[in-house]
């Protein structure tokens, strides 16, 4: 079966309308175009063409602006655009401005985007603007006075401060300052007792000092919630100062030991070298004494006598031994 000329140009006609029609759906969003003005928010097809040549993805500005709408709130695809190309979450922004709205804070959309683009959790904030956030601490150790250790537990009771929240200081900072402000508070208490006795002085001492300044938090309280005795710091220093002292002694006292031991091995050792020179002097006596023989100088009865004197004082000290020998066994008798 043979077509003629004209079913084959409307075939063809149709195949080019079926293909515009396509890219057309492909290309255009035409159903979101269609949405967005059943939703109230008028905008033109040539919009959404021109967000798909700047690679703005339409549906993540449009969805977000029609809920905005519905909403009450006066956004235009400028503003979201540009906070989409900025790198920004558009949906998660404009969430923020609705919960705000609703709840009578007052955020613009500048500084929403502003917030959002430094990082910070826009909607988390706005909904912690309206329910404050408990922050609860680990244990704070803090020493009183007296040397004894108390460990803290406390609850912070905060609320975001939208107006700081770009370039404030997070939740770790707010946590170290009231670690910094419940150790010196216990640090300056005499004793435990009067911490564990009025907990609640460190929480008045902690908040007059204004711990929330610079920080993207306002401070609403801070509770106490739990309170325990920890170590005897002071004792433990003690006991390691004593510890240190003795060595410390040890040290200088063998010290002084090692110095005597020298002293004394040289002493003997001078002993040892006088006996020497005793016995060398012995030595050269019976050369002496022959010597003053033959020239004269020493006569025959001389040595006599000086063997005679040399004999009665041995015979001394061998009488001398044998009474102190008698009285020491007399002694060991009785």
């Amino acid at each position: 079966m043979q077509l003629d000329a004209s079913t084959v140009g409307i075939l063809i006609i149709a195949a080019l309308i079926i293909i515009v029609i396509v890219i057309l759906f492909t290309f255009v969003p035409v159903m979101l175009w269609i949405s967005a003005l059943s939703s109230g928010v008028r905008i033109s097809i040539f919009t959404l063409i021109g967000m798909r040549l700047r690679r703005v993805v339409p549906r993540r500005v449009i969805d977000p602006l029609i809920k905005a709408t519905k909403a009450g709130l006066d956004l235009h695809t400028n503003q979201l655009e540009s906070h989409y190309l900025a790198g920004g979450n558009v949906d998660r922004v404009v969430n923020a401005l609705i919960a705000a709205h609703r709840a009578n804070i007052a955020l613009t959309f500048e500084r929403a985007a502003a917030i959002d683009l430094a990082g910070r959790n826009v909607l988390e904030a706005v909904q912690m603007s309206v329910n404050p956030k408990v922050i609860e601490t680990p244990y704070i150790a803090g020493v009183a006075i007296n040397g004894i250790e108390v460990k803290v537990k406390a609850r912070i009771t905060v609320r975001a401060n939208i107006d700081r929240l770009v370039g404030g200081a997070g939740e770790e900072t707010v946590v170290a300052r009231v670690g910094e402000g419940v150790v010196s508070t216990i640090g300056a208490s005499h004793t435990h007792k009067d911490v564990l006795k009025n907990p609640d002085t460190i929480s008045k001492t902690v908040l007059e000092k204004g711990l929330d300044a610079g920080t993207a938090f306002e401070i609403l309280s801070i509770d106490i919630a739990d309170v325990d005795v920890g170590k005897n710091i002071g004792a433990f220093l003690q006991t390691e100062q004593a510890e240190a002292d003795k060595n410390i002694a040890q040290a200088k006292a063998e010290e002084r030991r090692a110095m005597a031991v020298a002293n004394e091995q040289e002493m003997r050792a001078r002993v040892e070298e006088m006996r020497a020179k005793v016995v060398e002097a012995e030595s050269e006596v019976p050369l002496a004494m022959a010597s003053a023989l033959k020239s004269g100088k020493l006569g025959v009865m001389d040595y006599m006598n000086y063997n005679n004197i040399k004999a009665d004082t041995e015979m001394r000290h061998s009488f001398g031994k044998e009474n102190n020998s008698d009285n020491t066994s007399g002694d060991e008798y009785k």
